[in-house]
């Protein structure tokens, strides 16, 4: 691969970058560097594909370097048989990027998990994200933003306002690219009745197995051998999905107009509640519950020393990994920008049950190279 690799602080700085973890607490964990490609893309979701490094076995099921710590970390945490923990590392990630966009493929990351059901789960989300934002500070920069989102308030917003179940989850998969919302809109503004794939609606008319036999034998004709650890199978239930999407409830011009709204929504944490709950009701919706759980989430961050004034938050903000279904962050640098955030994470509750572990969990992860600024080591 087109190897480049981005150093690491010197050890004095790196050791600055770890206390913050020390003091949280918890055991460190040594993750496989290789990781079931299936298993990423089940999790993580398809738009992680293309920054995966794919390692093709002898004969076995195709594997990827691992492009983070979080789906082995909560592998580790339900092979202990433990209802609740906390999970440290320290290790090399690996994820492709762009040769224009001069980004490493391999990176140093520090990193903590905390799982497991608490009595106030935005306590425990304040406790990371804080833990997060103390380690970037320790770094040296001065010029840092905490930029707060989540990834399941429009849910919630859209089922107060009453827009369509079918819509909302087309939407929210949408929510993570600009282009993808746009023709979301275009789709539904063109109010035809055409398929987005002629395949999909022919498939999705057959019985599974039949419809499954179809996309094999298409194949086969056309000579083609599939790769990226997606069966036959998976293959027809997304496009099922697609031609029953296609086939759904439309987004009228007010509705579009409200979720352009939504989207558009952001700023000091306190004003961008006030404008939420004023968006919910205009539109016959009621978000107190949700907000509630912001406002107490701030007042535990205030508590874990992070600086409001450097807060920004956007709720229609959420990260390309598809396993996040709460509170989302990232950590920015104005040196480096929004491309190159210094820290992320969020919660993903989800995510451990579907593994066949306890519900609850929610982590972060600090790049040192870019928390360490010269000088200050």
């Amino acid at each position: 691969m087109d190897h480049r690799l981005e150093p690491a602080p010197p050890e004095a700085a790196l050791a600055k970058l770890r206390a913050p973890f020390e003091a949280f607490g918890g055991t460190w964990v040594e993750a496989p560097v290789l990781q079931p490609l299936s298993l990423l893309l089940d999790l993580a979701g398809e738009t992680l594909r293309s920054r995966l490094f794919v390692v093709q076995g002898d004969g076995g099921p195709e594997q990827a370097l691992r492009p983070d710590f979080t789906i082995p970390v909560v592998q580790a945490h339900i092979d202990s048989g433990a209802a609740r923990g906390r999970y440290l590392y320290m290790g090399r990630a690996f994820q492709a990027a762009p040769k224009e966009s001069g980004l490493p493929h391999e990176f140093l990351q520090i990193g903590a998990e905390l799982f497991g059901e608490a009595g106030d789960p935005a306590a425990d989300d304040a406790e990371i994200i804080g833990l997060a934002w103390r380690a970037c500070e320790v770094g040296g920069r001065d010029d840092l933003t905490l930029r707060l989102g989540d990834a399941s308030l429009f849910g919630r917003f859209a089922a107060a306002v009453g827009l369509p179940e079918a819509v909302r989850g087309r939407l929210q998969r949408a929510l993570t690219s600009p282009r993808a919302l746009a023709a979301e809109f275009e789709r539904d503004e063109r109010r035809s009745d055409s398929r987005d794939s002629r395949l999909a609606e022919l498939l999705s008319d057959l019985p599974e197995a039949e419809a499954v036999g179809v996309l094999e034998e298409l194949w086969r004709l056309a000579g083609i051998q599939p790769v990226g650890g997606r069966s036959a199978g998976e293959i027809v239930g997304r496009l099922a999905a697609r031609a029953a999407a296609a086939k759904g409830p439309k987004l009228s011009a007010a509705e579009m107009d409200l979720v352009r709204r939504y989207v558009d929504v952001a700023g000091p944490p306190e004003t961008v509640l006030d404008s939420l709950d004023r968006l919910a009701r205009e539109a016959g919706g009621d978000l107190a519950r949700p907000l509630d759980d912001w406002a107490r989430r701030l007042k535990h961050l205030a508590a874990a020393g992070a600086e409001l004034k450097a807060m920004v938050l956007r709720p229609a903000y959420a990260p390309a990994f598809g396993y996040y279904d709460g509170v989302v962050f990232q950590v920015e640098s104005a040196a480096l920008g929004e491309a190159r955030p210094v820290a992320a994470g969020g919660r993903y509750d989800a995510l451990p049950a579907r593994l066949g572990g306890p519900k609850g969990a929610v982590g972060c992860m600090v790049r040192p190279s870019r928390a360490w600024i010269g000088g200050a080591a």
